[in-house]
Parts: C-alpha cells; structure tokens; sequence
C-alpha cells in the first residue's frame, strides 16, 4: 500500500507519540506502506514547523531531522501538473489529492475538508487508515 499523508498528520505524529498519526507514522518507519512525499508537501511541512505555536513542541533540530528523515526515507515523486479529479472546498488542499491521484496512493488526514470526499477518493482519517493497515496484514 502506498500513502500520502496529510502535514498535518505528520506534525500531529511529532507532537503527539500516543495518537493514532504517530501509530501510523511509526508503521511507515517499520515498513508497513510506502510513504509518499513531494516537493509541495515538504515545503508545507517545512513551512508549517516554524509557526510559533509548533515551535514549543518541535524544536528547529527536530525539524531538521523529521523533513531529512521525510526527504531519505519516503518515495519522492514530482508535483502533479494537473489538477485533482475531485476538489477539496479548502484550494490548498489540491495539491494533496492530486498527488495521492499521480501516485495511486491513499491519502491520510486530518481535514475535515479532505474527509468529507471520503466517497469520492480513498482519504481515510489516522485511525481509519490504521484499520486499515490491519486488515491488509
């Protein structure tokens, strides 16, 4: 199985070990999906671990090593050219489905924005998508 996750999920895996973003982000590390990441969804990931609000919980070193971890161990691909075939209500959303469409991945978040095309794309929450893992096993 290939994933895209959503920043969101990942920054949600670095603040909080116990939770179901960290369990699936701890089965990538073990193996479990292949990961799939952009140049998009790194600079967002990048961008977003400088608010203040991310900075008590992640230091700059944490970063460093969470985007350098992202950038040696996921697959990377290009940024989609096209536009999804399904839009999110949320524009900067896009980029994410269109990415999970190019790589024929599944695409995990946290959005309520991006859940609510659940019957219309695969994007399954952490825990759904955890579930998931599961029953593949």
């Amino acid at each position: 199985m290939k994933a895209v996750l959503d920043p969101n999920v990942i920054i949600s895996a670095a603040i909080s070990p116990g939770g179901s973003p960290a369990r699936a982000f701890r089965l990538w590390l073990e193996g479990a999906y292949e990961l799939i990441c952009s140049p998009l969804l790194l600079d967002e990931l990048a961008r977003a671990l400088t608010y203040p609000k991310l900075k008590k919980h992640i230091d700059a070193d944490e970063a460093v090593e969470l985007l350098d971890l992202l950038r040696r161990g996921a697959l990377l691909v290009e940024d989609p050219k096209t536009p999804p075939t399904v839009s999110s209500s949320d524009p900067d959303d896009n980029y994410l489905i269109a990415l999970a469409e190019l790589s024929r991945s599944v695409l995990v978040s946290g959005d309520s924005d991006l859940l609510e095309l659940s019957e219309q794309i695969p994007v399954y929450s952490p825990k759904t998508f955890l579930s998931l893992l599961q029953d593949s096993s």
